[in-house]
């Protein structure tokens, strides 16, 4: 196994590969920029290097900086996580040169499988039924737009690299081509340096259902099942869930044969997903290939028993797979949420700033990964993730109700979350039924709902008093001469006392 391991990312994944290694007894270093300088995954670490300012692509994108910590620090792997460079395929060949083990595919296979569009020929050589559209990247709209109009509207635009909906537009007309191909390479050069898009047929009303896939060095690739990953608010997925509502084990043997086919014909080597369409008759149409780890995938480790990071690392360092597919069976259901610092009732505008006070949901069935503490100042300049709450039940409708007292339980002052959003959607009753589609929570949005009540007058200033008085608590202590720290009242105990003084002559 390894001895000491960079980790090329930041936030919840940075902090969720860091605990899979402390527990493989594997030393961690991380990376930050200049805003991230307290931040979770670096007070984790046993090493943390500076790489850069706040902007992404002089930092968390440079290879080079990447290197160079990694020699100076002793690695002998890196875990790119997912996002950043997790797609790009300079990182592994970056990591060949330098001797380091790269944790997940080859350049080559993620060059194969990770492109969209040459993911969709692999596909379509392997058998495996794809969605109408071209093989290659487009190189000027004028060629894009005469294609668009042939295959008819609408049509999706698509980022070559990356994915998380970042690159994509759905165009429902000509006279909306121009505007869109110019947003969507714009968006694709920022997220993952590379504008080239492509096009396929937008599909009318599908379902959006992924398969887990790993493979050793060794010949041996299998399947984890399916997640179900529909709910999306454009394009960018909200909740997911395994196993699917509308998959049958018939289905799922035959997603998995396609999606196990597709690793072999690509020479796949690590944990990836193939990312398949599915239409109302069941019908499964290949999508793309996520060369990476998943956001979503702790409802897959929460159905199989099995821990993903630690395996990518197991198989990275040479090890067999310890399993054969046919033993592997769902068990249970499991459900995610990601938790954004972004308020739902101001068109989910970001929402960055200190946390004042945070508590984590915990009891039966109930795991959270995030990045977060109290006192942490949420940057502006990243992905507002904070938090995944994964759900574990019996049944479906157990995990439902055990996500939602957790949700209750979440609390975050100091910044907006969008809490509310998982609230509604876990009441509507085309969710309760499982019918959903990659449109869905769009519509479900467009339509007319009451606003989240306000607080009560003076819960928050309650809060925040409790929650100053604490801290002062703490600092007396720390300090020379300090006196035991004195439990703080609680919030509705300071309420009562602000309501009580409310009412003196």
């Amino acid at each position: 196994m390894f001895r000491k391991i960079l980790i090329a990312n930041r936030g919840e994944i940075a902090v969720r590969i860091l605990r899979a290694c402390r527990e493989l007894g594997i030393q961690t270093v991380s990376v930050y920029s200049e805003v991230d300088r307290t931040s979770l995954h670096v007070l984790l670490a046993d090493e943390a290097y500076l790489i850069g300012p706040a902007a992404s692509r002089e930092s968390y994108l440079r290879i080079d900086k990447l290197m160079d910590v990694a020699k100076k620090s002793g690695c002998d792997a890196l875990h790119p996580g997912y996002g950043f460079l997790a797609e790009n395929a300079a990182l592994p060949r970056a990591c060949t040169d330098a001797g380091i083990t790269f944790i997940g595919p080859s350049a080559e296979a993620m060059e194969a499988m990770g492109s969209k569009t040459a993911g969709k020929q692999l596909a379509r050589r392997a058998n495996v039924p794809t969605v109408p559209g071209t093989s290659d990247p487009i190189e000027n709209p004028e060629d894009a737009q005469a294609l668009a109009q042939n295959m008819g509207y609408p049509v999706l635009l698509k980022a070559i690299a990356g994915g998380g909906g970042k690159g994509m537009r759905v165009v429902p007309s000509d006279a909306a081509f121009r505007s869109a191909w110019r947003d969507a390479a714009s968006e694709a050069l920022n997220a993952f340096g590379d504008p080239r898009v492509f096009l396929e047929k937008y599909l009318i009303g599908p379902r959006h259902i992924e398969i887990q896939i790993l493979a050793d060095a060794h010949g041996r690739c299998v399947s984890l099942g399916e997640r179900e990953c529909s709910v999306q608010r454009r394009h960018q997925k909200v909740v997911e869930e395994a196993p699917s509502p509308v998959v049958t084990p018939e289905l799922r043997r035959k997603m998995g044969d396609a999606a196990v086919r597709l690793g072999r014909a690509g020479g796949y080597v690590n944990a990836g997903t193939v990312e398949f369409l599915v239409d109302a008759d069941l019908n499964f149409y290949f999508l793309e290939v996520n060369t990476r780890l998943q956001v979503e995938h702790p409802v897959t480790e929460q159905v199989t028993g099995l821990d993903l990071v630690k395996l990518q690392i197991a198989i990275a360092a040479g090890h067999r797979l310890p399993f054969a597919w046919e033993t592997i069976t769902p068990r249970g259901h499991a459900m995610e949420v990601r938790l954004y610092a972004e308020d739902p009732d101001n068109s989910f505008f970001p929402s960055p700033g200190k946390i004042i006070s945070f508590r984590a949901p915990t009891g039966p069935g109930i795991r959270i990964d995030d990045g977060v503490y109290e006192g942490w100042t949420v940057p502006m300049d990243y992905d507002p993730l904070l938090s995944k709450l994964i759900a574990w039940g019996n049944s479906r409708e157990e995990t439902i109700a055990r996500l939602r007292r957790a949700l209750d339980e979440y609390t975050i002052t100091g910044i907006r979350t969008n809490v509310s959003l998982f609230r509604r959607i876990l009441t509507e009753p085309e969710f309760l039924r499982g019918e959903i589609r990659t449109t869905w929570l769009d519509e479900m949005l467009a339509r007319p709902y009451p606003p989240a009540a306000p607080p009560r007058p003076g819960t928050e200033e309650a809060a925040l008093i409790a929650a100053a008085l604490w801290h002062s608590a703490q600092s007396n202590a720390s300090a020379p001469g300090g006196t035991e720290p004195q439990p703080a009242p609680s919030p509705w105990k300071m309420e009562g006392r602000r309501q009580q003084m409310d009412h003196l002559p």
